[in-house]
C-alpha cells in the first residue's frame, strides 16, 4: 500500500488516504493518537511519527489496532540540536517481527557549540522498545540528502538504509554493530544527467528505481553480502510522457510499482505493463502528493 498526506488549502487539517492495489482507496485516519503529526518512517506495519507542535515529542504507532507508544523524552538537550531547525536529517524505523521489538533512529549534523553552524559531527541516537531507553554513538559525516532520500529509508537485513543526495552511494546504519558503512550502487546508473535515482524495498530485498526522460529501470540487490544488483525490469515511460518530470516511485512488490506525481498515485503492473490511476486529488492541493507518500502494509505488530 501507500499512505499519502494530502494537504488542502481550504481546510485548516491535512488529510490521509490508504492506496490499495486490490482494496483500492480510503481514508486514513491517525486520530487516536491526539495529536498532530508527521509520518516519519514506515516499517512492517509500524508508523514513526512526530509531533509538530512540541518538537523532540516521538510517536510509535500501529494504525490498524491503534496502538501507540511514546516515546520517552531525550533529557540531554544537547543531543538534539540537530542543524538546522533542531530536527533529525534522518529517521528510521525497523521493526523485525521475528524479534518482537523495534528501534527508532534519529541522526543528524549538530550544531557547533553554542552557534546554529553545523559541525561535521553526525549524532546518532537510537532508541530500543526492549530497554524502553535512547543510547547515542557520533560518527563524521559530509553527506547531504534531498527531501525523498531522508523519507525513502529501508529496512532490510537488520540495517537502515538511505541513498545519499548525489545518488553514488547507499549510507547504512547496521543496528547489530551501531556502525555507518557504504554500499554500492549499480555502475550502470547515472545520476544527475538527466536521471534520478530513488531507493526502494521490493520482497525483503534493496532495489533502485532508476528514471530518466523514457525509461524506467529497476535494479533489485540480489546478494546483499556481495553487493550485487541485478536490473530486473526496464519500463517505457512513452505513455506517460506528459508526467516524467514530476512522478516519483513511493513503493512496490514483486508485481507492481507505486508512483506519485503533483495530483496523482499511478501503478505500474509489471506483468501487463499497464498504467492505472489509482488516486487523483480534486482540491488545491498546497503540496504534491510525493511529498509526504510512504510505502505501508498492515500488521499486528504489537507496539508496547
Amino acid at each position: 500500500m501507500v499512505l499519502v498526506e494530502v494537504h488542502d488549502s481550504t481546510k485548516p487539517n491535512s488529510s490521509l488516504i490508504c492506496v490499495d492495489n486490490s482494496r483500492g482507496v480510503s481514508e486514513f485516519s491517525l486520530e487516536f493518537l491526539r495529536d498532530k503529526v508527521n509520518i516519519r518512517a514506515s516499517c512492517n506495519g509500524l508508523l514513526c511519527c512526530s509531533s509538530i507542535a512540541d518538537k523532540g515529542v516521538y510517536y510509535v504507532c500501529n494504525p490498524m489496532t491503534r496502538e501507540f507508544k511514546v516515546l520517552p523524552k531525550i533529557k540531554d538537550q544537547n543531543l538534539t540540536r540537530f542543524y538546522p531547525d533542531s530536527e533529525a536529517t534522518l529517521v528510521g524505523l525497523a521493526c523485525d517481527p521475528s524479534l518482537g521489538k523495534f528501534d527508532v533512529v534519529l541522526a543528524g549534523y549538530q550544531c557547533a557549540g553554542s552557534s546554529r553552524r553545523p559541525d561535521k559531527t553526525f549524532a546518532c541516537l537510537i532508541f530500543d522498545s526492549d530497554s524502553n531507553k535512547w543510547r547515542k554513538f557520533v560518527s563524521f559525516q559530509e553527506e547531504i540528502f534531498t527531501h525523498m532520500n531522508r523519507i525513502q529509508v529501508v529496512y532490510v537485513n537488520s540495517a537502515l538504509h538511505w541513498l545519499t543526495g548525489s545518488g553514488s552511494y547507499i549510507l547504512v546504519l547496521d543496528l547489530n554493530f551501531e556502525v555507518w558503512r557504504k554500499v554500492s550502487v549499480p555502475d550502470e546508473t547515472r545520476y544527475g544527467t538527466g536521471n534520478r535515482v530513488y531507493l526502494l524495498e521490493s520482497d525483503g530485498c534493496l532495489s533502485l528505481i532508476e528514471i530518466s526522460d523514457t525509461w524506467m529501470k529497476i535494479w533489485v540487490m540480489k546478494d546483499y553480502e556481495r553487493e550485487l544488483w541485478h536490473m530486473v525490469d526496464r519500463v517505457s515511460l512513452g505513455c506517460i510522457k506528459g508526467l516524467v518530470h514530476g512522478i516519483f516511485p513511493i513503493a512496490q512488490t514483486g508485481e507492481c510499482v507505486f508512483l506519485a506525481t503533483h495530483k496523482q498515485v499511478l501503478v505500474y503492473h509489471r506483468t501487463s505493463w499497464a498504467w492505472k490511476e489509482m488516486y487523483s486529488v480534486q482540491n488545491n492541493a498546497t503540496l504534491p502528493l510525493w511529498f509526504s507518500a510512504h510505502a505501508f502494509r498492515t500488521s499486528i505488530f504489537p507496539c508496547e
